[in-house]
């Protein structure tokens, strides 16, 4: 029998030995996640099934998809509104087990409390965390200027525009500094214009805070510019995220990225799995 030869040992010498890398964990991440309703008669409704993503620290991740494919039932659980009925979501590498003060959402509907000034319903929230009343407002005048709306403190939300109303609603989410925003088709209420402006407001607003965060939309535009990354829903119901598209687009990003050359292209990709067979534009 041969004898091995210690000389030529196959271990690593000392000095080049592997080091253990630690991977961030990311943000949110959620593996093979199935989510329904249970009717008042006792059946089941699956919503969203086998439903796989990751969003990471600092990033924003769009989904796209039919209407009722269950894009808002995703944003509502990791939201901690719904849980799963099976699978993994953790936010922060911890299971998701109901909301917490790390997450906000902002509504399509911006639901200010119309007897409250605007400084009042942005301080709403950290009022109800037992914040006192003078730092809460300080608070929510310091975020009203981040959303460019300093000089409406003292209105009412029924003296402000739909855009203005929204940007109230954004700023509101903001106040408790949460780690992770969650857009529920926040512009769809939106004439074009407003809808723009607003776009251009949170890309500058996201360079300025690094949040991460999960964006529902219908507009396919909307999603390319906006997201790391697009991830494309299949029809409901039990439908799940087929497809991942990776938005290599520079930041920071506004208005000028739809005219980058590769932005329609993105765009047309996403259409073509919405609806396979459709002619593409020239």
């Amino acid at each position: 029998m041969v004898k091995p030869n210690r000389a030529q040992s196959t271990l690593p010498a000392p000095d080049v030995v592997a080091k253990r890398v630690d991977v961030p964990t990311p943000r949110v991440r959620a593996n093979r996640v199935a989510l329904g309703y249970r009717s008042g008669t006792g059946g089941e409704h699956l919503a969203v099934q086998e439903a796989t993503f990751e969003i990471g620290r600092s990033e924003m991740v769009s989904i796209v998809g039919p209407s009722g494919c269950g894009k808002s039932t995703i944003l509502s659980a990791v939201a901690g509104l719904i849980l799963p009925w099976s699978g993994i979501l953790e936010v922060d590498g911890n299971p998701v087990r109901g909301p917490g003060s790390d997450r906000a959402v902002v509504f399509q509907k911006a639901a200010l409390l119309p007897w409250n000034t605007v400084v009042d319903n942005v301080a709403y929230g950290l009022r109800s965390y037992g914040v006192k009343k003078g730092p809460a407002r300080e608070r929510a005048r310091q975020m009203l200027a981040l959303v460019g709306l300093e000089s409406v403190a003292k209105s009412y939300p029924y003296q402000l525009s739909g855009g203005m109303q929204q940007r109230v609603n954004l700023a509101r989410a903001l106040a408790a500094d949460p780690e992770i925003l969650l857009f529920d088709e926040p512009f769809a209420a939106l004439d074009a214009q407003q809808r723009e402006t607003l776009q251009n407001e949170l890309l500058r607003i996201w360079e300025d805070t690094a949040k991460s965060g999960l964006f529902i939309t219908h507009q396919i535009d909307e999603a390319v510019l906006l997201g790391n990354r697009v991830l494309v829903s299949s029809p409901g119901p039990a439908s799940t995220l087929a497809h991942t598209i990776e938005i290599d687009l520079p930041w920071p990003r506004s208005h000028e990225t739809r005219l980058h050359p590769d932005f329609p292209g993105y765009v047309e990709q996403i259409w073509q799995l919405l609806a396979p067979g459709r002619r593409a534009r020239h």
